[in-house]
């Protein structure tokens, strides 16, 4: 029987586990034996009871959970204490920042282990459930408008009151991907009026449908922008400009901005300059989703808020899902948890085929060596 391993996540500030007690129970229904360090869901209010009512073993540390599994789940990248606890072969699921993290990767393949980023799962219908991008990415355009909304210090919907009327905030979405829709979907819930924008005219629709307004210069550049594959083509010097006039004057009418851009193995694109955001009033907030890969935001700080100038808060926080821990935990699980059908073979041994075309396209390491076509040197 293939035995799992869950460890607490070592990470500062990581509050998220990889399996909980409900996914535990569907895995070892599914074959596999699960043990858990103990302590490893405190931080998303899952305790050490409820694992081991769900039937899973607890280990007293890490070391000790990792030693005998011949799987180890996680939400970040292992340490490397976790790393040289692992048996030789031993398969590793995480998200591991593959194209940042180059240390852990060169320790995995050192140790030999097999190790799939689930960042990498491929978007297709089969791997839907396995998409751990997405399930936290939409948590994650929720949280961003909470965050914003506490920042702002006002009200967010339109209030009629005997003393006079109070106006609803005004949030502007940049970026139309999981995390801007559901951010569109949360401020308009809150009240606010909400307007978006992206490169890809195909997202007007999808704005237009949750109630906002699409901004864009929607000439006949802009409706021919996008390939036959849903990518952005390169747009002109000339549209360019015209969009980013038409932006900036958008901007400094807004009260809340939440960006959301992300170019995978790359920086964050420069959405908002320092121009911009001095064009803003005082009071007004911008959160940035990008800000672990370097931000969408001119200006904003990993982790701070920062305070401008003019009195515009510049919101860094990182990892929002972890956050709102219990659920995005429950998600990212669900993704592991139908992720794992892939490891067993119809007798429910341990038997991935590595020629699955969503583990080819997940494995990063494998046999003492970095395989992923993008990562190798």
């Amino acid at each position: 029987m293939a035995v799992i391993a869950v460890t607490k996540e070592s990470r500062a500030g990581e509050t998220r586990v990889a399996a909980t007690p409900e996914t535990v129970k569907k895995l070892i229904a599914a074959g596999f034996a699960v043990t858990v360090e103990a302590g490893a869901g405190t931080a998303a209010s899952y305790l050490d009871a409820d694992y081991e009512a769900a039937g899973a073993m607890l280990a007293k540390d890490a070391k000790s959970a990792i030693s005998g599994a011949d799987i180890l789940f996680k939400v970040r990248a292992p340490s490397q204490d976790e790393i040289a606890a692992l048996k030789a072969g031993a398969i590793v699921a995480a998200s591991l920042n593959p194209h940042q993290d180059k240390d852990t990767l060169n320790a995995l393949a050192a140790k030999g282990a097999s190790a799939v980023a689930m960042e990498f799962i491929p978007r297709i219908t089969r791997a839907q459930v396995m998409d751990v991008l997405s399930s936290q990415a939409n948590l994650a355009g929720y949280r961003a408008v909470i965050e914003g909304a506490e920042a702002y210090g006002k009200a967010m919907p339109m209030m009629m009151t005997a003393a006079g009327t109070v106006a609803a905030a005004k949030v502007f979405v940049m970026g139309v991907g999981v995390a801007g829709l559901q951010a569109i979907a949360t401020a308009r819930r809150l009240g606010a009026v909400v307007t978006a924008t992206d490169v890809r005219p195909a997202t007007k629709e999808q704005v237009e449908s949750l109630g906002a307004k699409f901004i864009a210069v929607e000439d006949e550049e802009f409706k021919n922008a996008q390939t036959a594959g849903g990518y952005a083509k390169e747009m002109s010097a000339e549209y360019q400009a015209k969009q980013a006039e038409l932006i900036s004057s958008h901007i400094g009418k807004q009260d809340i901005v939440i960006t959301t851009a992300l170019i995978p193995g790359r920086p964050a694109p420069r959405l908002v300059t320092a121009a911009q955001v001095a064009s803003m009033k005082a009071g007004s907030v911008i959160v940035d989703l990008a800000v672990e890969q370097g931000g969408n935001v001119e200006g904003v700080k990993l982790g701070e808020t920062v305070v401008t100038a003019n009195g515009v808060k510049i919101l860094g926080a990182p990892n929002l899902p972890g956050r709102i821990a219990a659920d995005a935990s429950a998600l990212y699980a669900r993704n592991l948890f139908a992720f794992s059908s892939l490891l067993l073979n119809k007798e429910g041994q341990l038997a991935p085929d590595w020629e699955d075309e969503i583990l080819k396209a997940a494995l990063v390491t494998q046999g003492g060596a970095i395989v992923h076509p993008q990562l190798k040197a």
